[in-house]
């Protein structure tokens, strides 16, 4: 149902958005052809990725917050993306194993990185005081748990626009 777009088929305004994809990865991958039917949801990703991206979380960390997201919301191509990722930055196959399949991490502190990501979900936000303490106690800041909170509105945004599109 939706173009697996390239950049001459997308929209006008898709089509930096691509290039800027393919210039970084170096090659269109099926989501973004596929989300490029809308310019805005493209773009609305792609900024929010860039300021997760940038924050103070570890890239090991960020991608935590990124497969919990998938996971739960059963998006296979960001599952497969983001194993990939996790292989390049060396995580250990029980931790890629534990994530892709939704069991508790056994590093104590990524575990409490993703229990606190799934108690925001749960919550909706209005994680239990004692439940933030035990984040900060993890060694995690305030800032990170905003930053979570970035994370998971990105890939929310992400997993269910891959999987509308069928990507």
């Amino acid at each position: 149902m939706f173009t697996q777009h390239t950049p001459e088929s997308a929209p006008a305004a898709s089509r930096p958005l691509i290039e800027s994809t393919v210039a970084h990865l170096g090659h269109l991958p099926d989501a973004v052809a596929r989300l490029a039917e809308s310019p805005e949801m493209l773009g609305a990703f792609l900024q929010a990725n860039d300021r997760f991206e940038a924050s103070t979380l570890d890239p090991l960390a960020r991608e935590v917050v990124v497969m919990t997201i998938a996971v739960r919301n059963g998006c296979r191509v960001c599952i497969a993306m983001h194993t990939g990722r996790l292989r390049q930055l060396s995580a250990s196959a029980p931790t890629i194993a534990a994530l892709r399949n939704g069991e508790t991490l056994d590093d104590p502190r990524l575990a409490t990185l993703q229990g606190f990501t799934l108690r925001v979900l749960a919550t909706t936000g209005e994680v239990p005081e004692a439940e933030i303490e035990d984040f900060l106690a993890a060694g995690y800041t305030r800032r990170n748990a905003l930053e979570v909170v970035l994370g998971i509105g990105t890939y929310t945004m992400s997993t269910l626009a891959n999987r509308l599109v069928r990507a």
